[in-house]
């Protein structure tokens, strides 16, 4: 049985109404009526308003929405682990709107994060438990949970005998990004921390969840690259014995030309450029293998975008296939 598992960090897929955009229209619609509406919200039971840092959060533009539904149809992967979704309502509806109903099985727990995006699963194949580990705290910090988002443990079943194929924790871990009114050194120091932190944990949690010959993987956007320090408590976990799925990926195109080159390997995801200073490639999307994994891995790809800025997300899905 052949099996695809991949990762893509959807950008913000932010839910697909438009509270501005839809007050706009009614207030519009005849200009010259001489009408004015006044709008109340004064039943919360009735309405949500989602903001962040005091402003309303918008849905993601439908023509990006549609460039990513491409690229994930174009994929047709069995199991796909998403980051950045808002909710399940919004990841049920981009499914079954966009994605044509392709993925029957879906699952999304609301994380930590304030800027609402999640973790989720779309899957060809029936899911068994899903965990959320979003509550996981740190022994040097024991009063704030380590995650910024979550860790997502799903369990992918036969499609037919109902057991468990191999079990995927979804993962965002600490962006790099250090806010403006920040000093920029300690800002990185404190990121680069909390990632060392919750790779630890990581470490912790699917040492006790898994066994030496279990078949799982540890995916998601790591934020950061394979032989970084801050990743290395479970990438390096000499308890563990993860291998890098994408060491050697296939790319569904060529790059766009860029000086300097994107790396030869095809091993990255995203691409970051400050005015005036040149580009840098890395892969923060990664797929690591348990050993009885590695043994079955038959491919890796990474679905090349055609802009630099990306199409539709500013980080390039990467999967493998699997032969179990």
């Amino acid at each position: 049985m052949n099996v695809s598992v991949g990762t893509f960090n959807l950008n913000n897929l932010f839910s697909r109404f438009n509270f501005e955009a839809q007050v706009d229209e009614v207030v519009e619609d005849d200009p010259d009526s001489g009408l004015t509406a006044t709008y109340t919200f004064n039943d919360p039971e009735r309405f949500q308003l989602r903001t962040y840092q005091g402003r309303l959060v918008h849905g993601k533009n439908p023509a990006d929405q549609d460039t990513i539904a491409a690229r994930i149809a174009a994929m047709d992967l069995d199991v796909l682990c998403a980051q950045e979704v808002e909710d399940i309502d919004t990841l049920r509806f981009f499914a079954a709107q966009r994605l044509a109903g392709r993925y029957r099985f879906l699952t999304l727990l609301e994380g930590n994060d304030p800027r609402l995006i999640d973790l989720a699963v779309l899957s060809k194949l029936p899911l068994g438990p899903v965990v959320s580990h979003q509550h996981a705290v740190h022994p040097e910090d024991p009063a704030e949970r380590v995650f910024s988002r979550d860790l997502l443990e799903v369990d992918i079943l036969h499609p037919t005998k109902g057991t468990r194929l191999l079990t995927v924790f979804n993962n965002h871990l600490k962006s790099q990004f250090v806010p403006f009114d920040q000093d920029p050194v300690a800002g990185k120091q404190a990121a680069d921390d909390r990632r060392h932190r919750q790779a630890e944990t990581i470490e912790r949690i699917v040492a006790a969840r898994t066994r030496p010959d279990s078949r799982y993987l540890i995916v998601g956007d790591l934020n950061d690259t394979p032989e970084a320090p801050t990743l290395a408590p479970f990438t390096a976990s000499s308890q563990l014995q993860l291998v890098n799925g994408l060491t050697q990926p296939t790319e569904t195109r060529p790059p766009k030309a860029d000086t300097p080159p994107p790396p030869a390997s095809g091993a990255w995801t995203h691409r970051f450029k400050q005015a005036g200073q040149p580009a840098h490639y890395e892969l923060f999307d990664q797929i690591w293998l348990s050993p009885a994994l590695a043994a079955r891995q038959t491919g890796a790809f990474i679905d090349r975008r055609t802009r630099h800025g990306g199409d539709g997300s500013d980080h390039d899905p990467a999967w493998v296939t699997l032969s179990l």
